[in-house]
């Protein structure tokens, strides 16, 4: 088993990481009816992507001897109705300030857009990804 997700009450869950005990708890979105108090789950699926993403580059960077701490990731989150999901994520990756030669960006870069997380997501689902290095 994952995770267990208790549902509070008042849309607000809590969710237990079973192999650590990590707690995260989720709450709606004020304009679904929510407090927007803790992350949303679609917040949530907008996280796990970009972590996904920094997660496999710096495991790849770690073979290259590079360093990718202190990177930073901005994520925007775009909701449309009718069906209520999000239609755009847009994600800009402040990389920190070390030089890396471009074939290692790239090569870095690829890695990132192939994540296993984004090759999960539906294809209707509009990603647009902008890598910053400094």
């Amino acid at each position: 088993m994952t995770a267990s997700i208790v549902y509070k009450g008042d849309l607000r869950c809590e969710c237990t990481h079973v192999q650590s005990g990590t707690l995260i708890e989720t709450d709606a979105p004020t304009d679904n009816r929510g407090k927007g108090e803790r992350f949303s789950p679609t917040d949530l699926l907008c996280v796990s992507l970009s972590t996904c993403m920094i997660t496999t580059m710096g495991i790849r960077a770690s073979d290259m001897q590079i360093d990718l701490s202190n990177t930073r990731i901005d994520i925007t989150k775009h909701m449309l109705s009718e069906p209520r999901r999000i239609g755009k994520i847009e994600i800009v990756a402040h990389m920190p300030a070390i030089e890396i030669a471009e074939k290692d960006q790239k090569i870095l870069q690829k890695i990132g857009d192939n994540c296993p997380v984004i090759k999960s997501l539906h294809p209707d689902l509009e990603v647009v990804i902008e890598y910053k290095w400094n």
